[in-house]
């Protein structure tokens, strides 16, 4: 596999985060957010299928045979471990690889704001980390765990579609469950995980109904539980928990979703000015204020509220933004490129500030 490793080596020494390779075409790298072609040779289906071959785990053949697109991580001699998922396109197998980090970062190497240790810290309830593909929740996750880990004494077991960040035991006993590896799927891991004595349970992904129902359970009895949504703002996330249920059953489940929430961080990657990408990430607190307008379905005020609520560690996207673009770590364009509410923030960074989410909130 000589084409492979060089392609994976040449791939990191250029700071690669993706790397994209389908038969008769160059192979494509993302570097900070770009994709750039490999002007190296181009790869035929037999060497795609050879390479596959060489990385897939045996016990996921039949699967790619039958579904016809897998997820596994690969881990290769001397460059690190890579999230790899396999697929077709016009009958041929493509690959797209993700570089994993051997390092668990830190909440300062990914800029991420301090309350987000506060919230690994707290003892039960439910945190999810949400927002698009590739926006970074992998590695959010895994900076909170590993927070946990230096920090308390815990038993964390972890539910993964693949196993991304290799944890070492340091503090706490973390025990990584790998689905189809150590155990048959993600409903059956979740049947079983309360009776293996976990503090902190990690759920790779809030996949449906019976994901979110198995969360409550554990935080109704005292768990601490992670877990990740795609969502494009913090608040969204009740709405989109809801849409798992029977619209007869949303009311009960809003009221639980009310009792049992932590906290909800979403993240959006940002080009930063150093030529890198930071977050900006908006935070949502369970403050009795959200979890009134929760229980009472009100849900869209909840976005006042989050701007309302920086003393309890709120922020929206449009705040964080601004503190980014003050701190001199992104441009102007690209915070209102990614900003919520691109005139208000136009407005705020020209030092113009409304309180017209304190109104809303009062009149509601």
């Amino acid at each position: 596999m000589e084409y492979l490793h060089s392609l994976l080596k040449f791939a990191l020494n250029m700071g690669a985060s993706d790397i994209h390779v389908k038969p008769g075409a160059h192979a494509t790298i993302r570097v900070s957010g770009e994709l750039h072609p490999v002007q190296e040779v181009t790869p035929s289906a037999e060497q795609v299928a050879e390479m596959v071959k060489h990385m897939i785990p045996r016990h996921l053949e039949a699967r790619l045979d039958r579904e016809k697109e897998v997820d596994f991580s690969y881990f290769a001699e001397g460059l690190g471990r890579f999230r790899i998922n396999v697929f077709h396109q016009r009958g041929q197998l493509c690959i797209a690889l993700r570089y994993v980090k051997a390092q668990i970062p830190s909440f300062a190497e990914l800029h991420l704001p301090d309350q987000l240790a506060k919230i690994a810290g707290a003892a039960r309830g439910i945190v999810l980390v949400t927002g698009t593909t590739g926006c970074g929740k992998s590695s959010s996750l895994a900076a909170m765990l590993e927070h946990i880990n230096q920090t308390e004494k815990c038993h964390v077991i972890t539910l993964e579609d693949p196993i991304e960040y290799i944890f070492e035991d340091k503090m706490s006993v973390i025990e990584q469950r790998e689905i189809g590896l150590d155990t048959l799927s993600f409903e059956r891991a979740l049947a079983h995980v309360m009776r293996q004595d976990p503090d902190v349970i990690m759920i790779g992904e809030m996949r449906d109904s019976q994901s979110f129902m198995a969360a409550l359970a554990a935080s109704d009895t005292g768990h601490l539980v992670f877990s990740t949504l795609h969502t494009t703002t913090a608040y969204q996330a009740i709405g989109r928990i809801l849409d798992f249920f029977p619209a007869q059953e949303r009311d009960q489940i809003r009221r639980q979703i009310s009792n049992n929430l932590q906290a909800v961080i979403c993240q959006r990657l940002v080009p930063a000015l150093s030529g890198s990408v930071v977050p900006a990430v908006e935070i949502m607190v369970n403050t009795p204020t959200v979890r009134k307008l929760i229980e009472d379905n009100r849900l869209d005020k909840l976005h006042a509220a989050i701007e309302t609520g920086t003393e309890d560690g709120m922020q929206t996207f449009n705040q964080s933004l601004f503190k980014l673009v003050k701190a001199k770590m992104i441009s102007e364009e690209n915070a209102l490129a990614q900003a919520t509410n691109p005139d208000a923030l136009r407005m705020n960074l020209k030092g113009i500030f409304l309180d017209e989410s304190r109104r809303i909130l009062s009149s509601a």
